[in-house]
């Protein structure tokens, strides 16, 4: 079953658009070694639409166990990579418009341009939380073990929500609710699916391209080797900047 993609928007025209996946990519770097915070900063969000570079990975790719160097290769340059290039068609595609533009055409491609910049995050937090040992570190391992009842327990349940995706696409995050101050685990089928106030600490992609070629249909062992590769400390650090944020919220 092909991993369903954001679609690709044609820039050739104003009037029309239409779907179409598989966008293929120039190279784009694959391992970059600096920090990820200063990966975020010197690629921070552009001013002008349609100016958005991808980030390069902050681990080497080679040095990953269970997922191999061609997989994160491919997940990195063309499904990545191509997200970041449909969002920048679609920015320029709508500033183009003029004012006597159908709504239908507004509101097509402002939903193209909602699922590419979902999903340009969303990569960008998963890359982010690859490359560690897999060792739960920090004040997020107590806080899971106190939220449910234990660290195992979360991880089961995490791991459960990523199998019931499998044979399908979508993707798993825990994350922190700003209004409520909670962690919980979600499922997304789709790029716009997410808790409306919650921000992502720790995210997995299943769509099919993210571990077909190392495991075929066997998403379990996918699963097995993203756990092993965690990079729990960046979880850590994204808990950290949430409770803060949620804090300022209640003051």
């Amino acid at each position: 079953m092909p991993s369903r993609e954001p679609a690709q928007v044609s820039a050739l025209s104003r009037r029309t658009f239409f779907a179409a996946g598989g966008a293929a990519a120039t190279a784009l770097p694959l391992f970059a070694s600096t920090p990820l915070d200063e990966l975020a900063v010197a690629h921070a969000e552009p001013q002008e639409p349609g100016a958005h570079q991808p980030m390069p990975l902050a681990f080497d790719a080679a040095k990953l166990r269970g997922l191999s160097e061609r997989l994160i290769r491919s997940h990195h340059e063309n499904n990545y990579g191509g997200t970041v290039r449909n969002l920048n068609k679609v920015e320029v595609e709508l500033r183009a418009l003029g004012k006597d533009a159908p709504p239908f055409l507004v509101a097509g491609l402002k939903e193209r341009e909602l699922t590419f910049a979902n999903s340009k995050v969303l990569h960008e937090l998963y890359f982010g939380n690859l490359g560690g040992d897999g060792k739960p570190a920090g004040e997020i391992a107590t806080a899971l073990g106190a939220r449910y009842g234990s660290f195992a327990r979360w991880e089961q349940e995490f791991r459960a929500t990523g199998a019931g995706l499998a044979g399908g696409s979508g993707w798993v995050t825990l994350d922190f609710d700003l209004r409520a101050q909670t962690l919980g685990t979600h499922w997304s089928g789709h790029h716009t699916q997410a808790s409306a106030c919650a921000v992502p600490l720790l995210v997995m992609d299943m769509y099919e391209h993210s571990f077909q070629m190392d495991y075929g249909a066997a998403a379990a062992k996918y699963i097995d080797a993203f756990f092993q590769n965690l990079h729990w400390e960046e979880v850590e650090r994204r808990f950290a900047r949430a409770s803060k944020a949620a804090a300022a919220l209640a003051s």
